[in-house]
């Protein structure tokens, strides 16, 4: 999964978005696995990457709910 931008986070409807999110939490708590067992991976920026993705998200989900009340 490539890692999205604001404007492109900002376009997904609401289902969208949390499908999306599922999909980087998941891809993120790999990633971390595989750095505890000790297994290589392929890139190290990625984890950061997924993180900030993740947490733009979450903003972008909140921002949304508190605009509807």
């Amino acid at each position: 999964m490539t890692i999205m931008r604001k404007k492109d986070i900002r376009k997904l409807e609401a289902k969208e978005l949390d499908k999306k999110l599922d999909e980087m939490r998941l891809e993120l708590a790999k990633q971390r696995a595989s750095v505890k067992i000790g297994a290589t991976v392929t890139s190290p920026g990625r984890i950061r990457d997924l993180r900030k993705t993740v947490a733009r998200g979450l903003t972008i989900k909140k921002e949304r709910s508190a605009k509807e009340q």
